[in-house]
């Protein structure tokens, strides 16, 4: 028999390591079961805890060998599946010419959806595996099968294919996109059924004690004390919200297969769409660090969550419908990301239509639901108007069935020196979303991980803060409360503010100014009462904290009065966002010069505070970030290809009090951790420590390709 193979190796010219199955002539071992296993291996196989780059086999001297147990090839991993590629489970492995080896039905999938380049390194293949249909694995033979050999009338499984001519982007992008879309979404997967008795009860005994964790509100006047004969205009009042944090809702990012009811209760479900730039200019790294860091959100949805993946390009087409991730649906999601191949234009536009839609049309809501976007390019796109932020916002209907406080936010990265920032600043200002500048590519999987270790500990939904005045005559002049929506009554009595969502252990804080009467000599005087109202998105349960009362001091004479460092520092952080603004403003006009000195000007303010002289690290961190803007607009192309993303990027933060990824300085760092939530650095720290290296950006050598069959082992 091993001559026979002999022969064809020869026959076929072809320089391949061949492994060959034992026919049941020659061994008793059951090859078929092998090969009913061969074409289902990757939804049943369990998910590996992290991805790794495989090794390359090494092959005999002859360039014929059977695959020995014990191997080292059995300690790699399949980079598209992310499970094992051990002997002796009847998986056929095939090792492409660039040494990246894979399960044979994944790379022969992700070649079915049109790739011609490795899921890893990029390089191009000149052959390629492809499959015959399962019925043609009788008797479990396989060969390396080029498209000039003869095609005999017996059951063969074709391996490896040479490629046709490289086709053109317009080409690329009809075999992306051949196939026809449903005119509606309304095929997600049903969410998790409900857990049977004995389950529900420890399940509501859960529920319950996280229920007992409440929204925390603290106080702070600028001063303790104001002399009662003297009125005070514009007197701040700082409004600091707390959401509760409970250690079982921080096992946010598990996602092992066997995780117990009570788990899955412990935080709220997340319905997530990914909206992923595959445009030309991704090409290469980019799309291949871009698949390892979706590769890494997959593995950290848990089984109540869903995903659905939009790419666009030239147009928008959603690759994976709203699934649960299962196992079975953690394998299908990484399959659909596998196979992305980048070509064509940017339209961005298109491909947020497409993430709305799906959340729009489904038949079933989790929770919580968001839009991850990311793009590297130029949108084709053009918002007309003078407002984008509004024009977007019409567009793409961030608010459809629900009313007000359903907005779908879009958290937006720049991924590169080229993206049009301007534009995924306003997508995530009109959803009410974040904005990331990916400046480092190899920093993509820790940006996503930042973001999801946020989505998946959401405890606190559509917060709304009320502020009354208690004292006659009390007035609210202004709420300076970034981009959340407020109100201030025509007659100065009331405001609002929205909030939204909270991430766990996530703060909030507010100014508020007050007019102060003058008034008769008292002990205390109760300014205004703040409360608040929000939903519990596990017991779906509406609370209210009642009113907490503002009170100073109306003494006769007022001696030395120091000021409030907590309101001190927000003014701080008040003041050094709006002087991001007015700097990035004088940028975008061609006057550098004096965006850089409304920098320098804020930064001696900050530096001449009560706050900045007792050492307030805020204040320190803030100083360090204006200081890296001021150096990112030193000239009109450093500006255009880092300062810009970076300013927008800050803006962001600090109007949502929200982390988000920003350059690669590690002197700002400081004040992107002032935002982080335990969650954050919890998921980013899993992203750091167990996450593959990012390694190379060139490709391994070209050898010849090899393709081997596992053989089953004895029992």
């Amino acid at each position: 028999m091993e001559s026979k193979w002999r022969k064809a190796k020869v026959a076929l010219g072809l320089n391949l390591c061949i492994s060959v199955p034992r026919f049941p002539e020659d061994d008793p071992l059951t090859v078929d079961s092998a090969a009913a296993r061969f074409s289902d291996a990757g939804v049943t196989s369990p998910l590996a805890s992290r991805l790794s780059t495989p090794s390359t086999p090494t092959p005999s001297s002859s360039g014929l060998r059977l695959l020995k147990t014990g191997s080292k090839s059995s300690k790699k991993t399949c980079a598209i599946c992310l499970t094992t590629m051990k002997p002796g489970d009847g998986h056929a492995l095939f090792t492409a010419e660039c040494s990246h080896a894979f399960h044979f039905h994944c790379i022969a999938s992700n070649v079915k959806h049109g790739s011609q380049t490795c899921p890893v390194c990029r390089a191009k293949w000149k052959e390629i595996p492809f499959q015959r249909s399962s019925s043609d694995l009788i008797h479990g033979r396989a060969r390396i099968n080029p498209v000039d050999w003869p095609q005999g009338g017996d059951r063969w499984m074709t391996l490896v294919g040479r490629l046709p001519p490289r086709s053109d982007s317009n080409r690329q992008i009809a075999s992306l996109f051949h196939n026809s879309e449903p005119s509606s979404f309304v095929d997600d997967e049903p969410l998790d059924p409900q857990p049977e008795s004995s389950e529900r009860s420890a399940a509501a005994v859960d529920a319950k004690n996280i229920k007992a964790e409440m929204v925390e509100i603290k106080t702070y006047p600028e001063f303790s004390a104001v002399q009662h004969s003297t009125s005070h205009k514009n007197f701040n009042l700082l409004v600091h919200l707390k959401a509760p944090f409970t250690s079982s809702r921080q096992n946010s990012g598990s996602s092992c297969a066997d995780s117990t009811v009570s788990h899955q209760t412990s935080r709220a479900p997340v319905d997530l769409v990914t909206v992923l730039d595959i445009s030309g200019s991704m090409a290469g790294t980019k799309l291949a660090l871009l698949k390892r860091a979706m590769g890494f959100v997959i593995q950290n949805l848990g089984p109540s969550d869903r995903l659905s993946v939009i790419a666009f390009s030239s147009t928008a087409r959603r690759l994976f419908h709203l699934r649960r991730m299962s196992d079975t649906g953690r394998q299908l999601a990484l399959q659909a990301v596998n196979s992305l191949i980048s070509c064509g234009g940017t339209n961005i536009l298109e491909g947020l239509r497409k993430g709305t839609k799906v959340l729009e049309e489904r038949k079933e809501k989790n929770p919580v639901c968001s839009i991850i976007l990311l793009s590297d390019g130029q949108d084709t796109y053009t918002v007309t108007g003078a407002n984008p932020r509004l024009d977007y916002q019409s567009l793409l209907q961030f608010s459809p069935r629900g009313g007000a406080g359903c907005q779908i936010p879009v958290h937006a990265f720049g991924f590169g020196m080229d993206h049009d920032a301007t534009s995924m600043h306003s997508i995530s200002q009109a959803s009410g979303g974040t904005f990331s500048f990916i400046e480092a590519e190899g920093v993509i999987q820790d940006a996503f991980a930042q973001c999801i270790g946020g989505l998946l500990s959401v405890v606190v939904q559509g917060l709304h803060i009320d502020v009354g005045c208690t004292h006659p005559g009390v007035r609210i002049s202004s709420i300076k409360a970034g981009s959340y929506t407020s109100h201030v009554s025509g007659d100065g009595k009331t405001g609002t503010i929205d909030v939204g969502d909270l991430y766990a252990d996530e703060q909030r804080d507010f100014l508020l100014s007050v007019d102060v009467p003058s008034s008769a000599r008292c002990m205390e005087m109760a300014l205004v009462r703040v409360g608040c109202m929000y939903r519990d998105p596990i017991s779906k349960e509406t609370v209210n904290l009642l009113g907490h009362e503002v009170k100073i001091e109306r003494p006769e004479n007022v001696g030395v009065c120091m000021a409030s460092i907590e309101v001190d520092r927000q003014k701080n952080r008040l003041q050094a966002a709006e002087a991001m603004s007015e700097a990035r403003a004088s940028a975008e006009r061609g006057d550098l010069g004096g965006a850089v000195a409304v920098i320098e000007s804020c930064r001696t303010a900050l530096s001449e505070s009560s706050a900045a002289r007792a050492g307030d690290q805020l204040c320190v961190a803030l100083d360090a970030e204006l200081k890296e803007m001021q150096q990112r607009m030193a000239s009109r192309q450093v500006y255009e290809a880092s300062g810009r993303a970076y300013v927008l990027s800050g803006m962001s933060s600090h109007s949502l009090q929200r982390a988000t990824t920003r350059g690669d300085s590690t002197e700002s760092m400081t004040l992107v951790h002032a935002y982080q939530t335990p969650s954050m650095v919890n998921m980013l720290t899993r992203s750091q420590t167990m996450g593959p290296p990012v390694g190379s950006t060139h490709p391994p050598p070209v050898q010849p390709p090899r393709f081997f069959v596992a053989q089953p082992q004895p029992r």
